[in-house]
């Protein structure tokens, strides 16, 4: 165990240090002294935030880096932020640290929450040119700090660290542009902590770095739950045009008489239109060339000068209206305009209420041609995150050099924690029935009802939920409480608040595995005493999932594991994850598919889980509670 000593070293906040956080806390430091990069699988629990915030803060202020803490939960910028007041506290240090959410998130200007973020950076920008921003006008004059803005940053170097809210709350009191004076803390901060675009969108990387006076080699990156950043940047580095922005489009140019304009957009529906004569019933997707749409366009109007004429009615629209559909096609234009390596091109037809949606895609397969250069080229980057395994399968999917690996045991007690595999039903497609939905139910009710408490119940769609929910609410003995899509937060809120309320009789939660409460909500204590996974969430065999398997068989040898099983077992563990929250909880999680059991399958499980096959769950459940009574 580290001395006192050494604790003050490496900045840790705290009086004690586990012993598995000791560990973590002394390779993370070996790692950022000797510039390398590491890949860590650490459990709920083990206390990631202040081993890795401590040793990397210590060696950012002794060697003038910057250290980036990037998490896309704001549950987790807040630990983040109340980690860094400890170490402030506890050693009386004085450094910067700056807490920044989107641009569009710290806006105050009303009205813009309708916005789509592409819309939104094209508006901003415009008003700020043009000098239409009061609040940015007040931060900034003519690009120059303003003496309102050094006022505020002088008495918020005293506030700090503070949530990027607070720093909201502040600004706005003071109307000034809360993105600005971030940006503006940013330069002298040690500490930065924000969403991963941050450093892995091309476009707001390169601003942010140039406004922040950073440069990426002299950047200490810690990416918290890191099993997310492959899909995320995936995300960042796609783009996408629809029917419906198409239409809004045609209308949009009328009612700003661009007539010309107009007819264009209406063609590029025609392109569309004709697109959705080659799919049938069975195929609504088709792969696209990107030379085969280009040609089209090309056969009525220039390409380039068609995404210049657009964008152009966009600028002079977006003063009056702040977005412009006209400026959506645009930067769909240009994006498709990017490489095919590690790509791929998709048009799909989806049904919808009123009319099919039509959708031509251009979507990101491989993360690491953009992960892979920032990540290397920064002084240091810990990736770390509880369901990080395999990690040699994060290194190569980020491509990521020279980095170190480790895999650490949960922290918490084995005999607290009971995890089940329950063959005897599946969700595989072939297999799906009413009958087979029926014994879900059965199964699903038997566990609810033998469970002293809350359990959460996870599925791999809102549709099966609903399907299997009819029977199981007459089964149940409990009370059921569905998640519904398209959840506001404030209904996520009030959700979680009722079902916590039930946590002395018990309740059942009835969710999506990728839906509002599969990641990111923390049910401590007694409020959560069992999760069941119902099915494997392998994804559905589409164009873009076809191409990703072939793709990584390319460069991996490895298209399945890598772009269908291991992304399953992430989303099933996730949900999992919602159980056992603090070393004193106690709870039962259960996969429910017989597939789970298959060796290539069972492999994803950690060993430290302790697996255990049953039919008989309630059985299980009763022996668990009586040897955990106390």
């Amino acid at each position: 165990m580290i001395s006192e000593d050494k604790r003050k070293e490496l900045l840790f906040p705290y009086e004690s240090v586990r012993d598995s956080q000791n560990r973590l806390l002394l390779k993370i430091d070996w790692i950022i002294k000797n510039k390398k990069n590491l890949v860590v699988h650490a459990p709920t629990g083990l206390g990631k935030t202040a081993a890795s915030l401590g040793p990397a803060l210590a060696y950012a202020i002794a060697n003038d880096k910057t250290v980036f803490f990037l998490t896309s939960r704001h549950t987790q910028h807040k630990i983040a932020i109340d980690t860094l007041k400890l170490i402030k506290q506890k050693y009386n240090l004085e450094f910067d640290v700056v807490d920044i959410i989107g641009r569009k998130a710290m806006c105050l200007v009303p009205g813009i929450e309708s916005l789509y973020s592409q819309e939104f950076t094209e508006y901003c920008k415009n008003v700020r040119e043009d000098e239409k921003c009061e609040f940015y006008t007040n931060a900034r004059s003519k690009s120059k700090i303003t003496v309102k803005s050094k006022d505020a940053i002088s008495r918020l170097k005293n506030l700090m660290p503070m949530h990027a809210e607070d720093l909201y709350s502040f600004c706005s009191d003071e109307r000034l542009c809360p993105y600005e004076i971030s940006m503006m803390l940013a330069k002298k901060a040690k500490v930065v902590v924000g969403d991963y675009y941050y450093i892995f969108h091309p476009t707001i990387k390169e601003t942010f770095f140039s406004k922040a006076e950073k440069v990426i080699e002299d950047c200490i990156i810690i990416i918290d739950e890191g099993h997310n950043l492959p899909s995320r940047v995936k995300d960042l580095a796609s783009q996408k045009l629809t029917n419906v922005i198409l239409k809004r489009a045609v209308t949009e140019a009328k009612k700003y008489q661009l007539e010309v304009l107009s007819e264009y957009a209406e063609k590029i529906h025609l392109i569309f239109l004709n697109y959705s004569k080659l799919l049938t019933r069975q195929n609504t997707e088709i792969l696209i060339s990107k030379d085969d749409f280009v040609k089209k366009i090309n056969e009525f109007t220039d390409y380039d000068i068609l995404i210049s004429q657009f964008e152009l009615a966009a600028i002079n629209i977006r003063e009056e209206q702040k977005q412009s559909y006209l400026g959506s096609i645009s930067a769909f234009l240009e994006s498709w305009q990017g490489g095919d390596e590690g790509f791929v091109r998709i048009f799909s037809s989806k049904e919808s209420r009123k009319e099919d949606i039509l959708t031509l895609s251009y979507r990101c397969l491989d993360p690491s041609l953009i992960t892979g250069n920032i990540i290397n080229q920064s002084h240091s980057t810990i990736l770390m995150s509880g369901t990080l395994t395999p990690t040699d399968m994060y290194t190569e999917l980020l491509g990521i050099k020279d980095a170190d690996e480790e895999v650490f045991d949960s922290p918490f007690p084995i005999e607290n924690k009971l995890n089940m595999i329950v063959p005897g039903v599946s969700t595989k497609f072939t297999q799906r029935s009413e009958a087979e939905f029926k014994k879900i139910a059965e199964n699903c009710a038997k566990i609810v009802n033998a469970i002293p408490g809350n359990t959460a119940i996870f599925f791999p769609s809102y549709s099966m939920l609903s399907i299997v929910s009819k029977t199981f609410d007459t089964l149940s003995e409990k009370t059921v409480i569905k998640e519904s899509p398209g959840l506001s937060k404030y209904d996520k809120a009030e959700i979680l608040e009722k079902f916590k309320e039930y946590k002395n009789v018990g309740a059942a939660l009835l969710g999506v595995i990728s839906g509002s409460f599969g990641e990111g909500i923390d049910l401590p204590g007694d409020f959560l005493k069992c999760v069941v996974i119902v099915g494997l969430p392998l994804s559905s065999p589409d164009l873009e999932t076809k191409s990703l398997i072939e793709y990584y068989d390319r460069k991996f040898h490895k298209g399945w594991e890598y772009g269908y099983n291991a992304p399953a077992f992430n989303k099933a563990f996730q949900c999992a994850g919602r159980c056992i929250r603090s070393e004193t909880d106690k709870g039962i999680v259960i996969f429910l598919d017989e597939r789970y059991k298959w060796g290539n399958y069972f492999k994803y499980f950690p060993k430290d889980w302790n697996m255990q096959v049953t039919l008989n769950p309630e059985e299980k459940i009763n022996e668990f509670y009586e040897n955990n009574n106390s």
